[in-house]
């Protein structure tokens, strides 16, 4: 018969696996996408060290703390460990040459970095999107790491976008409702910015179906085509690729394929002019012009735009090779533009290839989605 005795919760046993592949583990634990920070500190001696993490997480507003976790292995490590005070620098999207920078082992790190002294002389890193000053208040073990818990003592916010990180790779940061270049776009209507987004949702995917070669999205801009995103690869062609690139209409692959299929009045302005300053002293320019709308021409009947220089690039140093295709509204009017940049050494110029291939194959079904 029924009693008013509380029946005690079942509690289930979790089964460790006898053993966990690091590799995996760090995989799985790579989808969280944080923020990245580069916490510095000022040793006794007066010494400045800092060290690139992503391990930062606030713990409380009342009292105001913070906790972050540094590797035993690391070789700042006793100046962190020995040290009363820490600042977290959260840094800004154009600053992944600072994390990249402060990653790696080397001496006199600061050395080529803007900075100032913080509370107790631990460095502020110039153009970082905030910083917290902090006092450690305790150390906890953590395995091969050690989890240092701070009192947030003073802080500062800029108004620049924060970097993001996630599954090994650098993110920019934006909002979910608008997608990534409404901060960029400010004349865009929402059904612009939707496709957009989805685009660049669907970049990972066609980034490997295409060979993890760079993939680069670009819109027509107040100067001309303009890029918006970049989809990186394990080959990364150069460190110029940056959200905001102006190309050349008329030299680059991305250029072409926008003065190809915009309307003439659009570009004619932006082409003659490129035309003017890449013209030789002893060309004729009606020849010159004459080639160029041949090679339009071309990228109409081929729907795929092409650059390719045996020479070093101007902006990448090296020589590359480059496609790049359409991608239409539903009214079949240009919307952006889908490029891919590598090597020349890592893919062929052939108009017919399969990776130009695969990239006109992508464009049409993004158009068809969109």
């Amino acid at each position: 018969m029924p009693t008013d005795t509380a029946t005690p919760p079942v509690i289930a046993q979790v089964m460790q696996p006898a053993t966990i592949d690091p590799r995996q583990l760090r995989n799985v634990l790579g989808t969280f996408v944080t923020g990245v920070t580069v916490v510095t500190t000022r040793d006794g001696n007066g010494t400045d060290h800092g060290v690139t993490a992503n391990s930062f997480s606030s713990v409380s507003l009342d009292p105001p703390l913070v906790l972050w976790s540094q590797s035993l292995s690391s070789k700042s490590y006793p100046a962190f460990r020995d040290s009363e005070r820490f600042v977290v620098n959260i840094l800004a999207d154009d600053q992944v040459g600072i994390s990249n920078h402060f990653a790696k082992s080397r001496e006199d790190k600061f050395r080529s970095i803007e900075y100032r002294a913080g509370l107790g002389g631990a460095p502020i890193l110039e153009g970082a999107a905030a910083h917290l000053e902090c006092i450690k208040v305790a150390a906890y073990p953590g395995g091969d790491h050690v989890v240092y818990l701070g009192r947030v003592e003073n802080f500062a916010q800029s108004s620049r976008r924060p970097l993001a990180f996630g599954a090994g790779k650098y993110m920019v940061a934006y909002s979910h409702d608008l997608g990534p270049v409404s901060l960029r776009l400010g004349t865009s209507t929402p059904g612009q910015l939707d496709a957009i987004r989805k685009v660049i949702a669907a970049m990972p995917e066609l980034a490997e179906r295409v060979g993890g070669h760079t993939l680069g999205l670009s819109v027509w801009g107040n100067h001309g085509p303009t890029a918006i995103h970049w989809e990186p690869s394990s080959h990364p062609v150069s460190d110029q690729l940056r959200p905001g690139l102006v190309m050349s209409i008329t030299r680059s692959a991305t250029g072409r394929a926008f003065a190809a299929f915009m309307p003439p009045e659009t570009t004619r302005a932006f082409v003659d002019e490129d035309l003017r300053l890449f013209r030789d002293a002893d060309e004729d320019e009606v020849m010159q012009r004459s080639r160029f709308d041949a090679e339009m021409a071309e990228v109409k009947v081929r729907g795929l735009a092409r650059a390719s220089d045996p020479g070093p690039s101007p902006i990448h140093q090296v020589a590359v090779n480059a496609f790049s295709v359409p991608i239409m509204d539903a009214q079949g009017h240009l919307l952006m533009t889908l490029s891919l940049t590598t090597q020349a050494d890592r893919m062929s110029p052939d108009w017919d290839g399969p990776v130009p291939r695969a990239l006109v194959q992508a464009a049409r079904e993004l158009s068809d989605r969109l």
